[in-house]
């Protein structure tokens, strides 16, 4: 179906609404009153979740010639949205009072934004301008502390996605050349006559940027110094909500806009999924900063999040594998670095007594490292009991065993966090963010109750 109805946009023209007018006020309220921004923001947020709810009840359509609303479109409506939300949460007490407070949540509302335009787009040009407005407020996030840390992670942020952003803007101009258009559905049926060599190029092109906003290798140096120099808000939004909009964003290209049979692309992919898993855990082992431990942990999680697009199309686990993952992955780590925010502290020794000092956000801890390790009943281990079977369905039997093996090594860096937690030779200190235990008690509970509804979740979907 085709539709260039502007109410089919509804979600994402409530968050830029919200954007653009919290922007406006907030530029002439005192500092005392940008309380009003925040709450203009989040009621964005959840107006723009309600009509998303509603729209995924309807049948698929396209939508203005490059907007595709299908299941992936849903789900990364609805998990951007509820995940941008949830950080908005957090960032009431680190940011209240801030005078560029407006500012701050116009900008992650924006980030937000051009991450469902990725994950929506079916054309080569929307999915271009998708990625620079989902990465240009990042950079400015990455460094809005303006310290010598985060100007630097800014630097890295900004200097590395210009540059993948011009491969990928090369590797879509050379598949426009060969497909004779940018939407998805004239180069699924012009690069199949194609000269197969030029298409892969174009290809990995592409590859360079989407990889980038994943978070994934060899593209993924970024992400443990901006999630240490940038604010740890900054750090929580930054590490987890671009990459569903790029996870979508490859499952889209590699099922609507690439033949068939082009050349090695499955193979490609799972050779980066297999490279960045084990980058990424082997990397994480060494970590006392328990950011850059995350940091290294959402490289190893892109991997597994790789596995479903490289058996794309070859097997009808890889859908629900990648969406109820990406869902999975953005409830936990969320819900990981709550606690971070809460304690307000890096060192794995600030976490020694945890337990003592609040029970509840120690066992939020353990939920939110164990649900990252793929622990039952948490909601990742049902991503990754599918994504094992999608491996396996698909005819990689090779990569679902290193999967395997590195989710097994994945857990000695997780208990190293965990232990000091219930350490009882060490007296409390330090005051604990109030907001911050919540959300991750939110986060938490949300890892629970999707993983133990992940039944119904799975049969709506």
């Amino acid at each position: 179906m085709m539709s260039e109805n502007p109410a089919d946009l509804l979600p994402e023209l409530c968050v830029l609404g919200a954007a653009v007018i919290g922007l406006l006020i907030g530029s002439f309220l005192p500092r005392s009153r940008q309380w009003i921004v925040v709450a203009l923001c989040a009621s964005g947020l959840v107006a723009g979740l309600v009509a998303a709810a509603f729209a995924a009840r309807r049948a698929d359509l396209m939508t203005f010639d490059a907007f595709m609303l299908d299941p992936v479109t849903h789900v990364t409506r609805i998990v951007v949205l509820a995940a941008t939300l949830l950080v908005v949460l957090l960032s009431i007490g680190p940011m209240r009072g801030h005078r560029r407070e407006s500012e701050f949540y116009v900008l992650l509302l924006l980030a937000a934004l051009g991450t469902i335009a990725l994950g929506a787009a079916s054309d080569l040009l929307v999915l271009m301008a998708a990625y620079l407005l989902a990465s240009i407020p990042g950079y400015a996030l990455a460094g809005f502390g303006k310290d010598a840390p985060g100007t630097e992670a800014a630097l890295k942020y900004f200097l590395m996605g210009a540059f993948l952003g011009i491969l990928m803007l090369t590797g879509i101009t050379l598949l426009y050349g060969l497909g004779r258009g940018t939407s998805y559905e004239t180069l699924r049926a012009e690069l199949a006559t194609a000269p197969a060599g030029a298409v892969m190029v174009g290809v990995v092109l592409l590859l360079a940027g989407l990889l980038f906003k994943a978070g994934a290798a060899p593209a993924h140096f970024w992400v443990p110094d901006v999630t240490e120099g940038a604010p740890p808000v900054v750090a929580t939004f930054v590490t987890t909500v671009p990459k569903i909009g790029a996870f979508a964003a490859l499952y889209r290209f590699a099922t609507e806009a690439l033949p068939p049979a082009t050349g090695d692309w499955p193979l490609l992919v799972a050779v980066i999924a297999a490279a960045t898993m084990t980058l990424g855990n082997l990397a994480a082992f060494a970590q006392d900063n328990v950011r850059r431990l995350l940091a290294y942990s959402t490289v190893s999680q892109a991997g597994y999040l790789l596995v479903p697009i490289a058996v794309a199309g070859r097997t009808d686990l890889a859908e629900p594998a990648l969406l109820f993952y990406l869902a999975a992955y953005a409830v936990t780590n969320i819900g990981a670095f709550a606690v971070v925010i809460a304690v307000g502290r890096d060192e794995l020794t600030a976490y020694r007594a945890l337990m003592r000092r609040s029970r509840l956000l120690a066992v939020s801890l353990v939920i939110c490292l164990l649900g990252l390790v793929g622990t039952p009943p948490t909601a990742v281990f049902v991503g990754k009991v599918l994504m094992f079977g999608a491996a396996l369905d698909g005819d990689y039997t090779w990569l679902a065993v290193v999967a395997a093996v590195n989710t097994v090594a994945s857990v000695f860096y997780y208990l190293r966090w965990i232990t000091p937690a219930f350490a009882r030779d060490t007296e409390p200190v330090g005051r604990l963010d109030r907001t911050a235990q919540w959300a991750a008690y939110l986060a938490a509970a949300g890892s629970l109750v999707l993983g133990v509804g992940s039944g119904v979740a799975l049969t709506v979907g």
